[in-house]
């Protein structure tokens, strides 16, 4: 196979020298593979295979689990602290739950690259966050229809909640008004004041995929916001 580019989502040990990996690649999705002597003191793929940072890699095996070839690095990996480093690993870890394995989803990988690049900045988190999201939604078919139940227009002037089971908005208190959500189905995950609709939405759509187990870097988040509120003791 030609090398493919890739980012790495989830690494951990595996045997005495080896590790098991969950990739995201442009053209297969989400790939889970055996990088074999990875974990060698001195090994040259230990260095490039790091999070956030873009991969070229080839692989065999005809089963779901493969076996890495080929690991290059192709670029430095995004400097993350922080807040930025935890969106970081909230988008690794939605993806490696998400995600069927080999389902290719060229457009979640796009989306993630501008991620990346994105994360560095504060003010492009959000925006791109909900981008990635979305475009995933997307992908498994899961996205929300900004329409009422029977297929009719939102109404601006009305408040909707969104309903998981047909995806679709019905009237209701408390909701979200419906120009922001006809502002939403535009893609205007950026627009001032729309953060907090567009992370409730994305969050109640995303919820019925993650099923009941909470979401490690989540809490993380949780954590340093809470921290940030009590401020230093």
């Amino acid at each position: 196979m030609q090398p493919e580019p890739a980012f790495l989502l989830h690494k951990r040990p595996y045997r005495e020298t080896s590790a098991l990996v969950e990739l995201l690649t442009l053209a297969h999705g989400r790939v889970r593979a055996v990088a074999q002597g990875v974990q060698r003191p001195g090994s040259r793929s230990r260095s490039r295979l790091q999070p956030f940072a873009p991969l070229h890699v080839t692989w065999v095996g005809e089963g779901e689990l493969k076996r890495l070839r080929l690991m290059e690095s192709h670029g430095a990996a995004a400097l993350l602290v922080g807040e930025g480093l935890l969106c970081g690993l909230y988008a690794n870890e939605l993806l490696t739950r998400v995600l069927p394995v080999e389902f290719p989803v060229a457009e979640v990988f796009a989306f993630y690259t501008a991620l990346l690049e994105a994360l560095p900045r504060p003010e492009g988190r959000a925006a791109a966050l909900r981008r990635l999201e979305h475009s995933l939604l997307e992908a498994l078919d899961a996205a929300p229809r900004f329409a009422e139940p029977d297929g009719r227009g939102l109404d601006p002037q009305r408040r909707y909640r969104f309903d998981r089971a047909s995806r679709a908005f019905v009237p209701g208190e408390p909701g979200i008004d419906g120009r922001t959500l006809r502002l939403l189905a535009a893609g205007d995950w950026g627009e001032p004041g729309l953060a907090g609709p567009a992370k409730a939405l994305t969050r109640a759509a995303l919820a019925p995929l993650l099923g009941v187990r909470p979401l490690r870097s989540r809490a993380l988040m949780q954590e340093l916001a809470a921290r940030r509120r009590n401020g230093p003791h």
